[in-house]
């Protein structure tokens, strides 16, 4: 008999690793911690600690696999420091510049647009105030994703991402899902 793969999606909160085991060992949550999850769940994809939001975990690594491949968009929601234009915004839209294993890189065409403040609850470390200056939201949809690429993009047009939210991946969105809650889903794609 077949083995029955389980699938869950996640809010990852900000400061937790998106793994189960602690590589460098330091005092960072692991997502084991929300709930138990069956023997050899894997993160599909990565957010890195200081970004939140939609995880997807599976049993299977054939899903794995296609999710992570360049058929499923990605979305991301970023507050960035300043008030990004639509110049930038047609900039990050066409590829972009960044680093990426020491070498230069350029990004694969994606969607980008300027939004407003999506209103998502604060999280556990203060961003910071008014008093640094502006700030503005935009959703950037890829179908890659190298290490911090969002990250370096948004710096490589001159506004360096202040907040990091993953909202979507392919037909599976964040929705009202709160921040460290786990759902199980009959499947993923």
């Amino acid at each position: 008999m077949e083995k029955k793969h389980r699938h869950f999606i996640i809010h990852k909160p900000w400061g937790m690793i998106s793994q189960f085991i602690n590589p460098a060992k330091r005092k960072k949550k692991l997502l084991g911690e929300l709930y138990d999850f069956p023997e050899g769940t894997m993160a599909i994809g990565r957010l890195d600690v200081p970004s939140e939001g939609l995880l997807l975990l599976t049993t299977d690594g054939k899903v794995s696999e296609e999710i992570r491949s360049s058929k499923y968009e990605k979305e991301y929601y970023v507050q960035v420091d300043g008030i990004i234009t639509e110049k930038e915004i047609e900039q990050l839209k066409k590829g972009v510049e960044i680093g990426f294993n020491g070498k230069k890189y350029m990004t694969k065409p994606g969607k980008a647009f300027i939004i407003d403040d999506p209103k998502f609850p604060l999280r556990s470390q203060k961003i910071r105030d008014e008093r640094h200056g502006p700030t503005s939201w935009i959703s950037i949809i890829i179908r890659e994703g190298k290490f911090r690429q969002v990250r370096k993009m948004t710096a490589a047009v001159g506004f360096p991402t202040l907040r990091l939210i993953r909202v979507r991946i392919g037909e599976i969105n964040l929705g009202e899902l709160k921040v460290s809650e786990v759902k199980e889903m009959t499947s993923l794609m």
